[in-house]
């Protein structure tokens, strides 16, 4: 083999590592963890190739992204798994803690959110 074949083939296989870390650096990296907390809202099972479980819980507490306007605290989420999704379902309007995992960017396979529900740790009636 030519030194130049040698360098050439070095080269490839660097390209081919930053590649490949590039990649899992954006869609497979957990950047953060969390519990969030608050009213789930509603759970949707929605995409055109790939269908995915999407949710919102309204999160107690107010805040403004404009000034002079009052708003409520939303965290849209995609969800891990069918089990999940059909529990929370099924219990829309309750109070639940929801673990996520955070990711730099969303799969189509995996939701349209970054913020990704693996778990539920509690689920309860909201007091009247």
């Amino acid at each position: 083999m030519t030194t130049g074949k040698k360098v050439g083939s070095i080269i490839a296989v660097i390209v081919v590592i930053i590649l490949i870390a590039t990649c899992y650096y954006r869609y497979f990296f957990v950047f953060g963890e969390g519990v969030k907390a608050g009213e789930l809202n509603y759970v949707v099972k929605k995409g055109y190739v790939f269908k995915t479980y999407e949710g919102k819980l309204i999160q107690s507490g107010i805040k403004s992204r404009q000034t002079g306007t009052l708003q409520n605290n939303e965290f849209e989420f995609s969800i891990a798994n069918k089990e999940i999704a059909e529990k929370m379902m099924a219990n829309s309007g309750r109070f639940f803690e929801l673990h996520y995992k955070e990711y730099k960017h969303s799969l189509p396979w995996r939701g349209f959110s970054v913020y990704v529900v693996d778990s539920i740790l509690t689920s309860k009636d909201i007091p009247q």
